[in-house]
C-alpha cells in the first residue's frame, strides 16, 4: 500500500496515478489531552486501520496525483535519526573536497555514529526546499528513509526490519560549514519526505533498491542501497541501542556519492525503485 498525505491534511491511498481519499479513517484514531503521545498516532494504529483504508479507497473517487499537494506522509515523527557517510564513495568525496569537509574531521560511520535532525525541518515534496543561507553552499542528498512502525528498544539486527512500517524517499538537505551536522541539516524544509510511504510488505529487501537524483535534468547521484556500509537493519539495531524508536520515527539511511549544491530555481527529481519518484522545487 502507498499512503500519502495531501492538501489540507487529507489521508490518501495512491493507486497508479491517482489518490483515493481515505481521511474518514482518521476519525478512528484516539484523541489525546496534554501531554501528547510520544509517537505518530496514525503509524501506531496502521495495522488495525489498514483493512478499513483499503475498503475506503475502493469506494473513493480517484483524484489525479498531479492535482494535489503532497505533504510529508508522516505527520508527527518524534525523532528524525540520520546516518552520516554511510556509503564508501561519499565518505571518500567528503574527505577529498574542502568545500564539503570545511576542515572538520569526517569520521566513518562506525566512529561517527548517528545524528538527529530537528522535526521542524520536515516537509513534503510539494512544499519544496527554501534555501536558508543563499551565501553558503547548500547540497542535495538523496536517501532511503525507513519509517518505524512499532516501539523498538534495543532490538537485534535479525528482528529489526519487522519494526518498520514502510519506506519513503528522503532529501537530507545540508548547509556546508563547520557547525555540527544537527544544526546544518535542521533548517526549515531541509528534511523532505515523500512522495508517499510504501508499506514494508511491498519492499521485502531494502538493501537492493536503485536510486537516482537529478537537478534540472542532470544526473547528480545514482547508486544502489546494496552499497550501504551499514544496512537498514544494522542502523535500527544501533539507533535503538541508544534510544527507543517510536511509531512514526524516521531513519534517514545515508546518501551516496555525487552530492552537489543547489540554488533557488533548481528542480530536484528523486527516484528510488519500489517507491516512486518526486519533484522538489528549490526556492
Amino acid at each position: 500500500m502507498r499512503i500519502c498525505r495531501f492538501n489540507d491534511n487529507r489521508l490518501g491511498v495512491v493507486l497508479g496515478k491517482h489518490v483515493h481519499d481515505v481521511s474518514a479513517v482518521l476519525e478512528r484514531l484516539p484523541t489525546f489531552r496534554y501531554p501528547l503521545p510520544e509517537h505518530d498516532p496514525l503509524m501506531a494504529a496502521l495495522p488495525e486501520l489498514r483493512t478499513a483504508m483499503e475498503e475506503l479507497a475502493d469506494r473513493a473517487e480517484p483524484l489525479p496525483l498531479n492535482s494535489v499537494n503532497l505533504l510529508s506522509p508522516v505527520a508527527s515523527p518524534r525523532k528524525i535519526v540520520a546516518a552520516p557517510v554511510n556509503y564508501r564513495l561519499h565518505h571518500e568525496e567528503a574527505l577529498a573536497d574542502e568545500n564539503i569537509h570545511h576542515g572538520t574531521n569526517i569520521l566513518p560511520i562506525d566512529k561517527a555514529g548517528l545524528f538527529l535532525k530537528a522535526t521542524s525541518a520536515l516537509v513534503g515534496p510539494s512544499a519544496g526546499v527554501e534555501i536558508r543561507f543563499p551565501g553558503e553552499r547548500n547540497d542535495h542528498e538523496i536517501e532511503l528513509v525507513a519509517v518505524i512502525g512499532r516501539r523498538a528498544d534495543r532490538v537485534s539486527r535479525d528482528e529489526a526490519l519487522s519494526y518498520i512500517a514502510g519506506y519513503a524517499i528522503g532529501l537530507d538537505m545540508t548547509v556546508r560549514g563547520t557547525q555540527e551536522r544537527s544544526m546544518r541539516k535542521s533548517c526549515n524544509s531541509y528534511a523532505v519526505l515523500g512522495p508517499w510511504m510504501v508499506t514494508a510488505d511491498e519492499i521485502p529487501d531494502p538493501s537492493n533498491l536503485e536510486m537516482e537524483l537529478t537537478v534540472n535534468g542532470e544526473t547528480r547521484q545514482k547508486a544502489s542501497t546494496s552499497y550501504l556500509l551499514r544496512d537498514v537493519a544494522t542502523l535500527i539495531e544501533r539507533a535503538s541501542s541508544f534510544y527507543t524508536l517510536m511509531p512514526g520515527d524516521l531513519l534517514y539511511t545515508g546518501t551516496p556519492e555525487g552530492v552537489a549544491p543547489v540554488e533557488a530555481g533548481d528542480r530536484i527529481h528523486a527516484r528510488i525503485s519500489g517507491i516512486g519518484d518526486m519533484d522538489v522545487l528549490v526556492r
